[in-house]
C-alpha cells in the first residue's frame, strides 16, 4: 500500500471528483498530534511530603477577569464549557450544559445564535460570546451576562467563518438569526466593524460602557500564530485571553480546515503563557486552555504550564450524551447513526442534524431524546470528577492550590513534547531548543 496514497486519501479524491466539493463534517483533528499524554507529572519529592500538608483539601477555587472588571467570574474549579451555538446543538442541550455549569460551580459560554432564554435561567454564570456573524446578538442579552468573550478565532477551523447547514437552520434558530428557514449559513471570519489592534480595543472599550465596566472582556484565539495574537490581545485590553488549539472540536467545519490548519494545544499553551510572562501582565491577564481537554491529568498539565483554567467542549459533549448507544429514553439508537453512515463511539456527523441522542440537532423528535436534568447530572458528575483528579495530582506534586502547578512539575516523553512544552526529556535535563541545554 502507498504511504502516500493510502486506502482512505484514494477514497476522498474519489469523492471529492465526485462531488466537486470539500468535506464538512463535525469534531475536532483526527490526526495523531503531540499533546498532554505525551508529558509526565513528577509528585514530590519525598522530602517535601508532609503529613500536615495533605489534611487540608487542595484549593481549586478560580478567579477570571480580574483586569478591569468591577465583577471578576468566580468559580469553583477550574474547569468551563466552552462556547456551543444554539444552531447547532439543541436547546435542550444548551439547558443542560446551562444546569450542569451551575451544579458544579462553573460557567458556560453561548455561541453563534446568541442567547436562549433557557440558557441563561439554566446557567448561573454565562459567557455571552460577540462572533463575527453577530447571529442572534442583542444588546439586552449582552448586558445579562457574566461575561463577554469576542470571538478572533477557533481552533477547528482558524482563519475561517462558521457553518451551519440548512438542516439545522429550524424555525426557532431562523428567527434568531434573521435568516431564512432550511437555508444555510456561512459566516464571516472577521468581524464586520472593525479590523486590527485598534480596532479591537475600541471594540473591547465598546463592550465596557454598554456593560458598565462591570463583567470582564475575553478574547478567544484560534491557535495559529499564538505569540503575535495574544499580544495583539492584551495591548487591546482583553481582562482573559481563551487559546484553542487545534484539536478543540465544531459542529460543523471544511475538513481541510480541521486537519491542517493551526498548532497543537501543547504548543499553543506554554506560547500564550510565555507571551504573557514577556509582557509583564502574568496573574494580571488570565489564560483559559482549549482544545481536546479530557481528563483532570490534562487539567493539571495546562495549569503546569501557565494556563489559569481550561475550557471543555466534545468532552462535555460527551458526557452530555455524544455517541452513546441509547438514549435517555433508553432506547437502542445504534440504528439511526447507521442510517448516517456511522456508529455510536466514532460518530462525526454533528454536521448533518441528524444528531441519534437529540444533541446535534434542531429536528424536535430528535431533541426530545436528551432529558436535560439527566444531561446535566452527567455533565456536573464529569466535571466534578476531573476537577478532583486535578486537586489529587496537585497535592500529591505537595501543593496546596491547583494553580501552584508549574513546569518544574513536568517532563516529556517525546523529544517533540519537550520542546513544544519546554520541560525536561525525562531521564534527562535536556530541553530541546533551550540555549542553555
Amino acid at each position: 500500500m502507498s504511504h502516500t496514497f493510502p486506502q482512505h486519501v484514494i477514497a476522498e479524491i474519489q469523492e471529492r471528483a465526485r462531488l466537486g466539493r470539500y468535506g464538512v463534517r463535525g469534531w475536532g483533528a483526527m490526526r495523531r498530534l503531540p499533546d498532554f499524554d505525551d508529558l509526565l507529572i513528577l509528585t514530590a519529592p519525598a522530602g517535601r511530603q508532609t503529613g500536615d500538608a495533605h489534611r487540608e483539601p487542595c484549593r481549586t477555587r478560580t478567579v477570571l477577569g480580574t483586569r478591569h472588571a468591577r465583577d471578576p467570574v468566580v468559580l469553583d474549579l477550574p474547569v468551563t464549557i466552552a462556547g456551543m451555538s444554539y444552531g447547532s446543538v439543541s436547546a435542550s442541550a444548551k439547558e443542560a450544559l446551562g444546569r450542569a455549569s451551575t451544579m458544579a460551580g462553573t460557567s458556560t459560554t453561548t455561541g453563534d445564535g446568541g442567547m436562549t432564554r433557557e440558557e441563561r435561567n439554566a446557567a448561573k454564570t454565562l459567557v455571552y460570546q460577540l462572533t463575527p456573524a453577530r447571529s442572534g446578538f442583542d444588546p439586552d442579552d449582552l448586558r445579562v451576562a457574566d461575561a463577554v468573550e469576542i470571538v478572533l478565532g477557533q481552533g477547528a477551523r482558524p482563519g475561517a467563518g462558521a457553518l451551519l447547514p440548512g438542516a439545522k437552520m429550524g424555525p426557532r434558530v431562523a428567527r434568531k438569526r434573521g435568516l431564512p428557514e432550511g437555508v444555510a449559513q456561512r459566516s464571516p471570519a472577521y468581524h464586520p466593524d472593525w479590523s486590527g489592534p485598534e480596532g479591537l480595543a475600541v471594540k473591547i472599550e465598546e463592550i465596557r460602557e454598554v456593560t458598565s465596566w462591570r463583567v470582564p472582556v475575553y478574547v478567544k484565539l484560534g491557535a495559529a500564530r499564538v505569540a503575535q495574537d495574544v499580544e495583539l490581545a492584551v495591548t487591546a485590553g482583553a481582562d482573559v485571553i481563551v487559546v484553542d488549539g487545534m484539536q478543540g472540536g465544531t459542529a460543523a467545519a471544511q475538513e481541510v480546515f480541521i486537519e491542517h490548519t493551526g498548532i497543537p494545544t501543547l504548543a499553543a499553551v506554554r506560547l500564550a503563557a510565555d507571551t504573557l510572562d514577556r509582557l509583564g501582565v502574568r496573574g494580571e491577564v488570565q489564560l483559559v486552555i482549549s482544545g481536546g481537554i479530557r481528563s483532570g491529568a490534562d487539567i493539571a498539565k495546562a495549569l503546569a504550564l501557565g494556563a489559569d483554567a481550561v475550557s471543555v467542549g466534545v468532552a462535555a459533549m460527551i458526557a452530555l450524551g455524544c455517541n452513546s448507544a441509547s438514549d435517555d429514553t433508553g432506547t437502542d439508537v445504534t440504528a439511526d447513526y447507521r442510517a448516517l453512515g456511522t456508529a455510536p463511539g466514532s460518530c462525526t456527523a454533528c454536521h448533518t442534524g441528524g444528531c441519534p441522542v437529540g444533541i446535534a440537532t434542531q429536528d424536535d423528535m430528535l431533541a426530545d431524546r436528551l432529558d436535560p436534568d439527566l444531561g446535566a447530572e452527567r455533565v456536573a458528575n464529569y466535571l466534578r470528577a476531573i476537577t478532583a483528579e486535578t486537586a489529587m495530582l496537585a497535592r500529591a506534586c505537595g501543593h496546596a492550590s491547583v494553580h501552584d502547578l508549574t513546569p518544574d512539575d513536568l517532563v516529556a516523553l517525546t523529544v517533540e513534547a519537550a520542546a513544544m512544552a519546554r520541560v525536561p526529556l525525562a531521564g534527562t535535563t535536556w530541553i530541546p531548543g533551550a540555549s542553555d541545554s
